[in-house]
């Protein structure tokens, strides 16, 4: 298995993913995990993944993305920026090293940015792409970038689109994350075979919410910043949403908590407004600010890939309101679920709706914990990965 992060801690959506799927896939396979570390102290992690791989090896790319020699060879290549910055020296040899031994049935691409790094080989390659990532990409140059870095960027993108084309061919099964992603990768490429294997939730980590009728009533929305659509979806709810909701409850709180929280999300003078970065490996304040929140806000206006943080909102029983395409992928329904509105003024008025009812707040919530438990269990997830296995991995 390939990775472009080594996974753990489990900070972010892939890392949370693919540590879930290793704990449950090693009890019926024995797995060799290559992955891609940005500092050398990263190795001291490798420790906790043996517990579930046979073998892990580390390489390491360029500690900062925006070097000058990644952007010189994006400039001057048919790759997009993503690959450039996600190339490791090192990696392909290793992998065909590995390869060569005669060991292996099968070689899991967690990303189409680390298919560069598998040689030639007979073996069935399955990748697994997490969100559609030219989707994510156009969306931040349609919506906010600069004006005169767009023309730029816009080329980086077309090549960011023909190069995830390029590696859906070449895997010989191809998983998207979500409906929406399967349908996008079909219209773009007809003939491919595409299963889904979503995202999941641990739900034994986190701690069930049985009261609804809090003291203090607060909107939390907790992200990893180093994402653009999540901090575009929190500039939302600071400056669009949580304004509307101020002047319909009084004393309401917004609680903005994560990894990598940017300075000007930071600096914020808001007495009405809590801002808490963590550490990548402090998931505790994560689980207890879902737990004590009385709602939670997803504002995301991108496209791609499933949320994992509205999942770990629905294991802890805390009621959700979303735009629509911030819920893509979970199969939850308007008004049994969650609550959905794709304007300001709607969301506010629907966190007020929520905060206002603790019934309706515990409707929704134990609704929710029931769809996660019969559909989102990393159990099950990972038994749907087990079978493609056994399906294409050479007998």
């Amino acid at each position: 298995m390939l990775t472009p992060y080594l996974p753990y801690p489990d900070s972010s959506g892939g890392q949370i993913r693919t540590q879930n799927l290793l704990k449950h896939l090693c009890k019926k396979h024995e797995i060799t995990l290559v992955s891609l570390i940005k500092d050398p102290k990263e190795d001291k992690n490798i420790k906790h993944l043996l517990k579930y791989c046979k073998k892990v090896m580390t390489f390491q790319r360029s500690a900062t993305p925006w070097t000058l020699k990644n952007i010189l060879k994006t400039g001057f290549s048919f790759d997009p920026f993503l690959i450039v910055r996600n190339f490791a020296p090192g990696v392909k040899e290793a992998v065909t090293k590995e390869l060569e031994t005669g060991e292996y049935d099968l070689v899991h691409a967690e990303t189409f940015y680390v298919m560069p790094s598998i040689p030639k080989t007979n073996l069935p390659i399955i990748l697994v792409d997490q969100t559609i990532e030219y989707l994510v990409y156009q969306h931040y140059v349609n919506e906010t970038a600069p004006w005169y870095l767009k023309p730029l960027l816009q080329i980086d993108v077309e090549k960011m689109k023909y190069s995830e084309r390029f590696y859906w061919r070449k895997a010989s099964q191809v998983v998207a994350v979500s409906e929406a992603d399967k349908r996008e990768m079909l219209t773009l490429e007809p003939d491919l075979h595409v299963e889904i294997i979503p995202n999941g939730v641990n739900l034994d980590l986190f701690r069930k919410k049985t009261n609804w009728e809090t003291e203090e009533k607060a909107i939390l929305q907790i992200s990893n910043f180093k994402w653009l659509q999540n901090v575009e979806a929190a500039h939302l709810l600071i400056e669009q949403v949580f304004p509307l909701v101020k002047k319909q409850i009084k004393g309401i709180k917004l609680w903005i908590i994560g990894q990598h929280v940017p300075k000007d999300i930071l600096d914020l003078k808001d007495k009405d407004i809590l801002v808490k970065s963590v550490p990548e490996d402090d998931s505790k304040s994560l689980v207890n600010a879902w737990h004590d929140a009385t709602v939670f806000a997803s504002t995301i206006k991108g496209p791609g890939g499933t949320r994992l943080k509205n999942l770990a909102a629905m294991a802890s029983q805390l009621p959700i309101v979303s735009t629509k395409v911030g819920v893509e992928g979970l199969m939850v329904e308007d008004n049994k679920h969650v609550l959905i509105g794709n304007t300001p003024q709607k969301m506010a008025d629907l966190l007020v709706k929520v905060i206002k009812s603790p019934r309706l707040a515990e409707q929704l919530a134990l609704s929710t914990r029931r769809h996660v438990e019969k559909n989102f269990d990393w159990r099950i997830i990972a038994k749907g990965l087990d079978s493609l296995y056994n399906k294409l991995g050479k007998k």
